[in-house]
C-alpha cells in the first residue's frame, strides 16, 4: 500500500538579507535624513564648539544610541502603544517637549551651551546623557522609525525584526559618524570664537531659540508619523 507523500516543512529562516539595491536606496534616504537640521545635530555641534571634538562625539554617540532605542521599541511593538494610546503618547510628547524647552531656556539664560569658561563646561558624562535624552525623550524619531524603516523590509528576506534592527543600526552609525564629523569641524572655530564673546552669546541665544522651536513642534505633533 502506497503511503501518501508528506510535505517537507521548510525551517524558518533565522538570518536576514539586505539586497544591494535596497541597501543603497536606504543609505541614500538615511543620509538625507541625518544631514537635515535637528536638535540632536545642533546639540552635537554646540558641544564641539564649546568643549572640543570629544564632547561633540559623545553627544553624537548619545543621539545614535537613542535611535537604536527607538528602533528596538519599534521592533518589539512598543512604538505601537504611542500610536494607539492617546494618554501614553501625550505623556511622552509633553516630557520630550519640556526637555527641549528647558534646554533652550537654559541656553538663552545661562549662555552655557557654547562656553569656553572651564567652570561652566559640562562633565563629559552629562554631555553624553544630554545627547541621549534629547533623542530618547523626543517622540519624533520613534514615529519616524516606525514609518521609515519598515518600507525597506520584506518577509521573504528573513525575520523582519532582524531587518529592522539591522537598518536601525545603520541609521544610528551614520548619525554618530556625521554628527561627530560636524562637531569636529565646529571645534576648529573655537580659537576664533573665544575672542568674540558677542558672537558666542548670539550662538547660545540662536541655539536656545532653535531648541524651544523644536519643543513647540513636538507639542504640536500628532500620533501619525508626519502629522
Amino acid at each position: 500500500m502506497l503511503r501518501p507523500l508528506r510535505r517537507r516543512s521548510h525551517p524558518e529562516r533565522t538570518d536576514a538579507k539586505f539586497p544591494a539595491d535596497t541597501l543603497l536606496a536606504y543609505l541614500a534616504a538615511t543620509l538625507l535624513v541625518v544631514i537635515a537640521p535637528g536638535p540632536d545635530k545642533l546639540l552635537a555641534i554646540s558641544r564641539g564648539l564649546g568643549q572640543g571634538p570629544l564632547a561633540g562625539a559623545l553627544s553624537s554617540l548619545g543621539a545614535g544610541l537613542g535611535i537604536m532605542a527607538h528602533t528596538l521599541a519599534a521592533t518589539l511593538g512598543l512604538a505601537l502603544v504611542l500610536q494607539t494610546s492617546p494618554l501614553a503618547f501625550l505623556a511622552v510628547k509633553v516630557l520630550g517637549a519640556a526637555y527641549l524647552l528647558w534646554l533652550g531656556y537654559k541656553a538663552i539664560v545661562a549662555r552655557d551651551l557654547v562656553t569656553f569658561e572651564p567652570a561652566q563646561q559640562q562633565p563629559l558624562r552629562r554631555v553624553f546623557m544630554t545627547g541621549l535624552l534629547s533623542n530618547l525623550l523626543n517622540p519624533k524619531p520613534g514615529l519616524f522609525v516606525v514609518a521609515f524603516i519598515p518600507q525597506f523590509t520584506h518577509p521573504e528576506r528573513g525575520p523582519v525584526s532582524l531587518q529592522m534592527l539591522g537598518y536601525g543600526a545603520i541609521f544610528a552609525v551614520l548619525t554618530v559618524l556625521i554628527f561627530a564629523l560636524l562637531a569636529g569641524f565646529a571645534s576648529r572655530l573655537s580659537a576664533w570664537l573665544v575672542r568674540r564673546p558677542r558672537i558666542i552669546d548670539g550662538v547660545n541665544v540662536g541655539a536656545g531659540l532653535a531648541f524651544m522651536a523644536a519643543g513647540l513642534s513636538v507639542l504640536a505633533l500628532g500620533r501619525r508619523p508626519g502629522a
